[in-house]
This record gives C-alpha cells, structure tokens and sequence, in this order.
C-alpha cells in the first residue's frame, strides 16, 4: 500500500507559485515582441507579473482557509522569490527559443 503525502498549506503556495511564475514567464516571451525597447519589455513582464501574482494571492486564500492567524501572514510573502525567478528564467527561454534566428541589425 502507497503513502500519500499531504503538503502543509504554504507549501502548496509555494509550489504553486512557482508554477505560475512559469506560466507567467510563457506568456511574457511571447507577449514581448522582437525590436520591442527596454522600457516597453520591463512594463510587460511587470505588469503580466503582477497580475498573474495577484491570482496567485488569491489562490493562496482559498488554499489556507483553515491555517492559524500567523501562517496567514505568510501568505503573500510565501514564494515570492521563485515566482520571480521563474517568471524571468522562462521570459528568456521562451523569447530566445522564439526569436534565435532573428537577424542582427
């Protein structure tokens, strides 16, 4: 007989997050056009960032409904850090996979 392993709440949060930091890095790459300037490309993947983390907060609600009041506080803090770093690592993946044989001006 298999053992199924439940996760704490802020574990969930903190994995999902960090699989919509990849979905928000996924639409970034492809919402960034090429020959788009810096200051365009730095609002789009904040705002997509933003959005999509706001989703997540709200996610995180729903997922720590019954934790104690401390854990609580924990919620919008909690995997932070890899839905940033996906959200940039997967950008750069997806927008150099789609654009790489673009000749250089």
């Amino acid at each position: 007989m298999t053992k199924v392993i439940q996760l704490e709440p802020l574990d969930r949060v903190f994995y999902m997050r960090a699989i919509l930091g990849v979905i928000a890095g996924i639409i970034t790459g492809f919402a960034i056009a090429p020959g788009t300037g810096q200051g365009p490309a730095v609002g789009t993947a904040i705002l997509i960032g933003i959005i999509l983390y706001i989703i997540s907060y709200q996610v995180a609600r729903r997922i720590a409904r019954n934790t104690p009041k401390p854990q609580k506080r924990k919620l919008a803090t909690n995997g932070i850090f890899p839905f940033i770093f996906m959200l940039l690592m997967f950008m750069i993946v997806v927008y150099t996979g789609l654009h790489e044989n673009m000749p250089l001006k």
